[in-house]
């Protein structure tokens, strides 16, 4: 099992990591704070303002509009790599150099939280009774096959909270066993600092924890839940004092300070009571649904009445509808910039939780259909990380009028808009040499579709490597 879990490690972050997706508003006012933190030692960042008009204003300074999450949880590996970069004569603020920094920023973060949680995900859903091969498929439809795969190369929050989330679901569900209470605080509470919409999730997960902790003796269920809190605690703390250090208050969120937005002053920071229009677009529109994306999900709730563990499996069955209510309730429902519907993206993983029980259960043919279904995400998906990311608002069919006709021309890495630019290209297939965005692929001198040649070669390996795992444990007669 080791070597599995390696391997959908191996396969999932080589995946994440290969793509550069260069900028946008929303990466750019992150990506702003780390540079803000880390070339100018402060939290504002008026010097980088015009990169982004996703941003606060208060007190005659710029600040990032953004849940300080992700961006705290990068500013380690950019302090970290700017002195190497200098060292081997580059300048970590020139064109070159924040291209590096961002994608390094971006890979340490979204990308590798998202392929740990893929294997998260793998470890769990056998712990419920899942069988490996369901648990297999479960993690690869999640990390692979659904637009996950496509936030996980973006420096935004939706993965990254998504990966916490399932961090804390696991470590709640294993509570039960007398273990884990500060994973389940500090992953949930950090979600919460990346995505402020967690903040309903990660107290449904604590409120599991201690339900699974009511059989222990007090000792045992004390110790868990007083980590839990404290666990917490901190990562409120942390909030709390970034908050104050930014707007002279604690509980002042960046959101109140934002420029433009008018939506944003409807019902609760722009999230009022779901529509029935939003909601089927959501799910079934080829403009920002889901369901066309990644068509397996379609059947995963079904999943959710064979597992096991019924107060598991009602748990996960709450947080995914909460999601696609909350982005049906968002005045800004469709996400913007956006590969599907963004804000429901954090249901994914426990929608495929349920997966992971249907295929263990379904017969031979069923389990044909959920392969073919999910080959067709992956393969809908590669051509979207491949070409755009996050397609412009104004396309309403995004895969059939960009996304598949660029890929079918080789034409890859589309987005024009960088880290230091506050505007894109509005020609997406007309570019300027070097690329925005590019693939790793690229970098080695390859060009078109060729360039996809060492993803493709990483993943016959890890397929390789998963034949032979599974002939290893289960040898034919």
């Amino acid at each position: 099992m080791t070597r599995t879990k390696v391997t959908l490690f191996v396969l999932l972050f080589a995946s994440y990591a290969y793509f550069y997706q260069a900028g946008g508003w929303n990466q750019n006012s992150r990506f702003a704070l780390v540079r803000a933190i880390t070339n100018e030692h402060t939290l504002n960042i008026d010097p980088f303002h015009l990169s982004t008009g996703d941003k606060a204003f208060f007190d005659g300074h710029y600040y990032s509009d953004k849940a300080p999450g992700i961006a705290l949880s990068a500013v380690p590996v950019v302090a970290l790599a700017r002195p190497i970069v200098r060292g081997f004569g580059g300048d970590p603020e020139n064109y070159a150099g924040i291209a590096l920094l961002s994608w390094l920023a971006t890979v340490m973060t979204a990308g590798l939280f998202t392929a740990l949680a893929g294997v998260t995900l793998y470890t769990l859903a056998q712990e419920l009774g899942a069988s490996a091969s369901g648990a297999l498929f479960a993690a690869v439809t999640f990390g692979l096959g659904s637009p996950i795969w496509t936030l996980a190369t973006i420096f935004i929050g939706h993965a990254f909270s998504a990966a916490l989330l399932v961090f804390a679901f696991a470590a709640a569900c294993r509570a039960r066993d007398g273990r884990d209470g500060a994973l389940v605080g500090l992953c949930a509470g950090w979600a919460v600092v990346s995505e402020f919409p967690a903040a309903i999730p990660a107290v449904l997960i604590a409120l599991l924890t201690v339900a699974n902790t009511l059989h222990l003796d007090r000792t045992r269920m004390l110790r868990i839940l007083v980590a839990m809190t404290a666990s917490a605690l901190f990562c409120a703390a942390v909030l709390m004092l970034f908050q104050y250090l930014c707007f002279g208050s604690p509980f002042h969120l960046a959101y109140s300070s934002e420029q433009g937005y008018v939506g944003m002053q409807e019902g609760i920071y722009g999230v009022n009571v779901p529509k029935w229009l939003r909601l089927r677009r959501i799910l079934f529109g080829e403009y920002r649904g889901l369901f066309p994306l990644a068509p397996t999900l379609i059947v995963a709730p079904l999943g959710w009445f064979a597992m096991r563990r019924r107060m598991v499996a009602g748990l996960a069955a709450t947080i995914a509808v909460y999601y696609v209510l909350l982005n049906a309730s968002y005045a800004y429902w469709e996400g913007g910039w956006s590969y599907g519907p963004r804000h429901a993206a954090p249901a994914i993983p426990f929608l495929c939780l349920g997966l992971a029980a249907l295929w263990t259960d379904a017969p031979k043919i069923g389990k044909w259909i959920l392969a073919t279904l999910t080959t067709y995400g992956v393969a809908v998906t590669l051509v979207a990380v491949s070409t755009m990311a996050q397609p412009p608002n104004n396309i309403r069919r995004p895969v059939a009028e960009l996304l598949w006709p660029a890929f079918v021309d080789g034409d890859l890495s589309l987005n024009t808009q960088a880290f230091v630019a506050g505007s894109a290209n509005a020609d997406f297939r007309a570019h300027t040499e070097p690329k925005v965005a590019f693939n790793l692929g690229m970098k080695a001198g390859l060009t078109g579709k060729a360039s996809l040649i060492p993803l493709a070669v990483v993943w016959l390996g890890c397929v390789g490597a998963l034949r032979s795992e599974r002939r290893r444990r289960f040898p034919p007669d």
